[in-house]
């Protein structure tokens, strides 16, 4: 469900959780329908690429200065986007607590389960149904 959906989702009983970006959680208000969550953190379950993508027919169309210039603009792009993580993480904590939605953070326990469960699960459904997806799950779990 795009997270756009989520807070009617919510509000009519479709969903009962969801995750989504920080940035989502605060703008789409999402605090208004639920009465807790679980703030990013170091031992958080979700965590988002927001690549920027583009087609490598269209990339190979363009001259070598324009390539250049082009990766240039996503490595000041990346490094921007990194140092704004800890600040949308933050303001997410922030419009929580004062929309009085109780914060439950997770340590390395609660984390170890729940990686237990997703690998006898969701890991699992995703290997068997998507080609590669065993060697796609292994690339993803060692992202530290």
């Amino acid at each position: 469900m795009p997270s756009s959906e989520i807070y009617t989702g919510l509000q009519t009983g479709v969903l009962t959780g969801a995750n989504t970006s920080s940035g989502s959680f605060v703008s789409y208000k999402i605090y208004e329908q639920v009465s807790c969550a679980t703030p990013p953190g170091k031992f958080g379950l979700w965590f988002m690429y927001e690549p920027i993508l583009m087609s490598k027919k269209s990339f190979d169309a363009l001259n070598s200065k324009q390539q250049k210039a082009l990766m240039k603009a996503g490595k000041v792009a990346e490094k921007y986007m990194t140092a704004q993580v800890e600040n949308l993480d933050k303001k997410f904590e922030d419009a929580y607590k004062a929309a009085g939605v109780k914060l439950v953070y997770m340590d390395a326990k609660d984390h170890a389960a729940w990686v237990e469960i997703a690998k006898k699960s969701s890991h699992k459904a995703f290997a068997d149904k998507v080609p590669g997806g065993d060697k796609l799950m292994e690339m993803a779990l060692a992202v530290k």
